[in-house]
């Protein structure tokens, strides 16, 4: 199937592992140009050299000057900028009564206010040329709260939000804006070594192994188990390509029917 990828300069942070790098992959298979992003130069030179072909850029989205950078990168080095996913996030695990000032500031930093830089600085540069493709990586966690992380679920709330909202201000320049709200992932989030899964057994004081943790986690979901970060990848790049010439303004659940709603 041609996704009408051909060519076209894409944005991808959060680049150089799990779903960012799966996204790569795909989007560079589809004939796309990748920029890839993320804030570990050595993590991004590895994934790099395993995906060819492909540019990389290391910087921190956080950065309020991170945005202006990276989408000049793509300009500069592939010609514009015709797909953009912000998919840079993290989370941790902390009572709601243990959460800082700071674990909130750097939640709503990450996902909320660089995904609005990228997309202020990509978004009219796309409509001046015609249209263009914002995908988002937002979470189920956003559409249902979790209490592992409260400062996690409250920015991918917002992000969804900010998705909408750039979505009505560009739809009309043909500039499609969506989001993607995974559920648990078997990427190193979860997975890795000092990840969720890690971290949760630990809260437990021993209750509860990392492997036990997982596999309830797996449970909760109705088709018991975690996604893989291709299955993810393959809704970014189908929202990122030609064949959703209709679709803006989506939060896409792709978490295996955890948040069980119609909406």
């Amino acid at each position: 199937m041609d996704l009408g990828l051909t060519g076209k300069a894409c944005i991808v942070t959060g680049a150089s592992r799990g779903i960012g790098l799966a996204t790569t992959e795909l989007l560079r298979d589809a004939g796309a140009h990748v920029l890839m992003v993320a804030r570990d130069l050595e993590g991004l030179r590895a994934a790099c050299a395993a995906c060819p072909d492909t540019d990389f850029l290391a910087a921190d989205v956080t950065d309020p000057d991170a945005a202006a950078l990276i989408v000049a990168t793509c300009v500069e080095q592939l010609g514009g900028v015709d797909v953009l996913v912000n998919n840079a996030g993290t989370s941790f695990t902390k009572p709601l009564d243990e959460l800082t000032d700071e674990d909130w500031q750097g939640q709503w930093d990450l996902h909320v206010m660089a995904s609005m830089r990228l997309m202020r600085e990509a978004a009219p540069r796309m409509a001046q040329a015609g249209g263009g493709r914002i995908v988002n990586v937002t979470s189920s966690a956003g559409k249902r709260p979790s209490l592992n992380n409260a400062a996690y679920s409250v920015s991918k709330a917002a992000q969804l939000s900010l998705s909408r909202t750039f979505a009505d201000a560009y739809a009309k320049d043909g500039v499609l804006v969506n989001a993607v709200a995974p559920g648990p992932v078997s990427s190193e989030l979860w997975t890795g070594e000092d990840g969720l899964a890690d971290q949760i057994a630990a809260a437990s004081g021993g209750a509860k192994t990392r492997q036990e943790i997982l596999d309830e986690k797996a449970k909760g979901v109705p088709l018991g188990r975690f996604a893989t970060p291709e299955e993810i990848a393959s809704v970014i790049v189908f929202l990122a390509s030609s064949r959703a010439s209709t679709v803006t303004g989506a939060a896409w659940s792709a978490d295996g029917g955890t948040v069980q709603t119609i909406v």
